[in-house]
C-alpha cells in the first residue's frame, strides 16, 4: 500500500474510532452514592471538627436560597447580627490595634499590629473580605485582615467595600480602586499586597487586571485564599466537591444566587467578575490556598496554572480534607497555622525591600 493511502487509511481508523467512543461514552457520568471517610492525612483537629459535624445537606441548602429583594436583605442583616463581634475582642484576641477611617468615600479601618516586622516597616496589605460579595462587611471586614496583620507584623488596610442589593458590580471593583488610587499617594506600589479570602481572593486578582487595564502601577504580592475566580459553573470539583464541602455545600443555590445578584446582568465570564479568564501576562506574585473538599479547588488550581503559564510567580497550598476557607476556622490548627506563616514568608519574599 502506498504510504499516502496508508497514512490516510490510519486516520480513518482514528476518526472511527472517536466517533464510537464519543457514541459509547456518555458526556456526563451518574455516579452512585458512595462513602467518603474522614481524611486520616489531616490532621487531628481537622479529623475530630469533620466528626463532630453532620454531613452537609445539599437540599436544604437549596431551601435556603434568598428569592427576593426582601429576602436577600433579610438574609444579610441576620448574618451581619451573627457575625458581630465588637472590635476591642478582636483588638485584644489578635493583639492588633483597629480605627476605622474613610478613603475617597468608602469605609476602611486601619488594623496595625502591636508587633510590627521591620521588614514590614514600609509595607501595607490592601485586604477586600469574602462572603460571596453579598456578606461579610462593616466591622466583621476586619477578621481575617487582623489575622494577616498579627501573623505577619504588616500594617493592613481592610476596605468595606459596597455590596449589591443595593450597589452591584462594578462598585466593588471601583471602590477598590479608588481606596489603591489614594494609597499610592503614600506607598510605592511594590511595597503594597492585596488580598482576601473567597469573594475577597476573587476580588483581588480581579483588581489586578483592572490595574493593569487602567495603566497604574502593580502592586508588589497578591494573597488569594480559596479564590472565587470563576462565577460560572465550570470548575470540575463544584460538581465533585458537591455535598463534601461543609462550607459552600453547592453551588446551585446561594452561590449561583448570589453571583448573578453582583453581576447585575453583566457576563460572568468578564476577567473582572470572573478574573480566571484574563490575561495573566505581567502579573503580580500571588499565593493561593485551598483544600481537596474545596468545591474550589479547581478555579484555584487553573488559576495557579494560568499565572504560572503567563511565566509569573504563583505558589499554591493544598490541604488535605479542607473545605472552603477552613483554614480561618480553627486558628490553632496546623492548616491555620500553616496557612497564615506562609503568606507571611511570600509577603516578605516578594514585596519590595
Amino acid at each position: 500500500m502506498p504510504r499516502i493511502l496508508f497514512t490516510l487509511f490510519i486516520y480513518l481508523l482514528i476518526a472511527l474510532s472517536s466517533a464510537q467512543a464519543s457514541e459509547k461514552n456518555p458526556q456526563v457520568w451518574k455516579l452512585e452514592d458512595k462513602e467518603v471517610p474522614i481524611p486520616s492525612g489531616s490532621s487531628e483537629s481537622l479529623q475530630n471538627s469533620l466528626r463532630a459535624i453532620e454531613q452537609p445537606d445539599v437540599k436544604a441548602r437549596l431551601r435556603q436560597t434568598p428569592k427576593n429583594r426582601k429576602q436577600w436583605d433579610q438574609m444579610i442583616s441576620e448574618r451581619a447580627n451573627a457575625r458581630n463581634t465588637p472590635l476591642d475582642q478582636i483588638e485584644q484576641m489578635m493583639s492588633v490595634k483597629i480605627d476605622q477611617t474613610a478613603i475617597k468615600g468608602v469605609n476602611a479601618y486601619w488594623i496595625t499590629p502591636t508587633k510590627a516586622s521591620a521588614e514590614h516597616k514600609n509595607h501595607l496589605m490592601l485586604y477586600v473580605h469574602g462572603g460571596a460579595y453579598v456578606f461579610g462587611g462593616g466591622e466583621a471586614s476586619v477578621f481575617e485582615a487582623s489575622i494577616i496583620s498579627n501573623s505577619s507584623g504588616i500594617k493592613v488596610l481592610s476596605i468595606d467595600y459596597r455590596m449589591p442589593p443595593q450597589y452591584p458590580f462594578p462598585q466593588a471593583i471601583e471602590d477598590t480602586i479608588s481606596v489603591y488610587q489614594e494609597i499610592l499617594k503614600r506607598y510605592e506600589s511594590g511595597h503594597i499586597a492585596f488580598g482576601g479570602t473567597s469573594a475577597g481572593g476573587g476580588l483581588a486578582l480581579a483588581v489586578a487586571h483592572k490595574i493593569k487595564d487602567l495603566g497604574l502601577p502593580q502592586v508588589g504580592a497578591i494573597y488569594a485564599g480559596t479564590p472565587w475566580a470563576d462565577l460560572t459553573k465550570t470548575g470540575d470539583t463544584l460538581y465533585t466537591n458537591e455535598g463534601l464541602d461543609r462550607v459552600l455545600v453547592t453551588y446551585d443555590g446561594m452561590l449561583k444566587a448570589a453571583a448573578l445578584l453582583y453581576a447585575d446582568g453583566n457576563d460572568l465570564r468578564s476577567p473582572l467578575l470572573s478574573p480566571v479568564y484574563g490575561n495573566f501576562d505581567e502579573y503580580p506574585p500571588t499565593i493561593l490556598v485551598t483544600g481537596t473538599r474545596d468545591m474550589f479547588l479547581s478555579d484555584t488550581a487553573r488559576t495557579h496554572q494560568k499565572i504560572r503559564a503567563a511565566g509569573g510567580i504563583a505558589d499554591l497550598l493544598v490541604f488535605e480534607g479542607l473545605s472552603h476557607a477552613g483554614y480561618m476556622f480553627d486558628l490553632k490548627s496546623p492548616e491555620s497555622q500553616l496557612t497564615y506563616q506562609e503568606i507571611s514568608k511570600f509577603l516578605k519574599t516578594h514585596l519590595h525591600k
